[in-house]
């Protein structure tokens, strides 16, 4: 099967200029883009799809042992490049995507122009003096909530990924995402999601990489933020006004504003 309908890809905007590769976190899938790629669109060619196991993706493509490290999904990514003959990319990867990102990039750097880093974290459990903003009892707990009872942990765990309580139709939505992925492989891309350590990968970025954090998200705290940029050289961090892990929903108009500029800069 060829990539367009393992992964689902829609591409959408100018058959010239620069490619924009949208990729979608845990429990997500490319409609939680929709906010932004109309702005993107007016400027890039913009291309989406789907993580298999997630959205409309060949569920029948997915594997247990591929998808059990982040490395699976970076082959993925590098595969779609490869067959769609793709250069010059700029990656945009949200939350885990962005370390799947950084690992697509080290292996096949000519692959990419640009990598943007949509509230990034190489490590969600503290260690040391690095603060991931969880501690390791916290991670293998949210895991056994998560494998004991996938919806119940899906409709108390995606409003606190998504903040803005003050808006709640934000957390119903991604709540409806998580809820729609099947559990089996929500399971198993949970665990190469949070017990993951990129930390030593970021220096091995050579491709000009942008950093966008919100001033308020749980799930990756602005010394994340500042750590991945302190690690890849070169880097720019840019930090949005926004409250959460979700800034393309919460705050696309600053989302595609941020990735815009970055992407049109010479």
């Amino acid at each position: 099967m060829d990539v367009w309908a393992r992964h689902n890809v829609t591409v959408v905007g100018p058959e010239s200029g620069p490619l924009v590769m949208l990729a979608h976190g845990f429990g997500c899938d490319q409609n939680l883009w929709r906010l932004v790629v109309p702005a993107l669109a007016r400027r890039f060619r913009v291309l989406l799809f789907d993580h298999v196991g997630a959205g409309g993706s060949d569920l029948s493509a997915w594997s247990p042992d591929k998808y059990s490290t982040l490395a699976g999904y970076a082959q993925d990514v590098l595969g779609i490049c490869r067959e769609l003959d793709l250069r010059e990319v700029a990656f945009v990867g949200h939350s885990v995507s962005a370390m799947i990102g950084v690992l697509a990039a080290v292996e096949e750097p000519q692959r990419f122009a640009k990598l943007i880093l949509l509230t990034p974290s190489p490590r969600y459990i503290d260690e040391g003096d690095y603060r991931g903003g969880f501690s390791r009892a916290d991670i293998e707990e949210l895991l056994e909530s998560l494998e004991s009872n996938y919806l119940g942990w899906s409709h108390a765990m995606a409003p606190v990924i998504m903040g803005n309580p003050e808006r709640p139709e934000l957390g119903q939505e991604l709540t409806n995402s998580f809820c729609r992925t099947d559990p089996a492989m929500a399971r198993v891309f949970a665990r190469a999601t949070f017990l993951s350590d990129n930390r030593a990968d970021l220096a091995k970025v050579s491709v000009p990489t942008l950093v966008i954090e919100c001033s308020q998200d749980v799930i990756a705290p602005r010394e994340v933020g500042a750590f991945v940029h302190q690690q890849i050289t070169g880097s720019q961090l840019v930090t949005l006004d926004a409250t959460g892990h979700c800034p393309q929903l919460s705050a696309p108009e600053a989302t595609a504003e941020a990735i815009t500029a970055f992407v049109s800069r010479a």
